[in-house]
This record gives structure tokens, sequence and C-alpha cells, in this order.
């Protein structure tokens, strides 16, 4: 589908939209969003996804997108919306996890795959925790507590640590 120039044409109708109306959003993000209100309404429809592109609409679809990713901004924390939380570079959780990756490619016979999804998992949870230290759904359910200091302490301790060459 992404590769027809219907599909290409409501991308780029669609970012025109949304850049005339101020709102930056990536265009993966747009590309996505296309993809499934076509495949949505060639469903309901009972239609090819071919046929589907007569009700797509750029301005109408801009009209939604935009007026949720300005309130999206506006209570969340500028240049954090849709992403997940990463813990700093010197973080020494983020380094412990960084460590693991030769052992666990040993341990997994090079599947890269999966040593990937190993460290983003646990990169989100550092930063998780690194961000929400009073947050109620992990109370009591790690050894140092939900302190991020007082887990840095600890791994620090051990010997991990970040530096950047």
């Amino acid at each position: 589908m992404r590769n027809t120039r219907a599909f290409k044409e409501a991308l780029a109708d669609t970012l025109a939209e949304l850049a005339r109306r101020g709102v930056t959003v990536r265009p993966g993000t747009v590309a996505d969003t296309i993809e499934r209100n076509i495949r949505a309404v060639a469903t309901q429809l009972g239609i090819q996804e071919r046929s589907a592109w007569r009700y797509f609409d750029p301005a109408g679809l801009t009209a939604c997108i935009a007026p949720q990713r300005q309130a999206a901004e506006t209570t969340g924390t500028p240049g954090q919306v849709g992403r997940a939380p990463m813990p700093p570079v010197d973080n020494p959780e983020l380094a412990l996890i960084l460590g693991g990756v030769p052992d666990a490619l040993e341990e997994s016979g090079g599947d890269l795959y999966s040593v990937i999804v190993n460290v983003a998992v646990n990169a989100r949870m550092a930063g998780h925790s690194h961000g929400e230290d009073g947050c109620t759904g992990c109370q009591d359910k790690r050894p140092t507590g939900t302190g991020w200091q007082a887990r840095t302490d600890t791994l620090n301790d051990t010997g991990y640590g970040v530096t950047r060459r």
C-alpha cells in the first residue's frame, strides 16, 4: 500500500496540512495512521483498499490529528509526547543493561533482535524508574525502593557507570 501513488500523495497532503496548522508529527506516525484508516474503511465497507482512497480526506485527518497533538503537547512535557522515557546517559542502570549486551548475544546464539528487544524494554524500565520515583505501582517491588538516587548509589557501588568517548 505504501508504494502506491495514492498513498504517497495522501501522506504528502496530510503532512502539508499539518504544517499549515503548525503541528509537527513524525511522518511515520502519519503514514501508519493513514494506512490503518484506509484498511479500516475498506474492511468496514467490504471494498478493496484501492477503492477506499476515494473516501480519504487529508484535511479531515488533519482536523482529527491536530487537536489531539496540540492537547498532548500542552498537557505533557514538550518534546516528550509519544516517546518512551529514557534514562540519562550517565545512569548506572543503563550501564548495567548495556554491559550485558555481549553476554546476551552469546547466550542467544547471536540473535540480535532478542538482544535489542531486551535492551529496549530494560532501558524503558530504567527510564521509568528514573523519571517516576514516586510511582505507586512500583512501591515495594525493588529491593532498593523506588528512589532513583538510592538505586544509583547501589549500582555505583558495584562499579557500573557510563562514560562517553
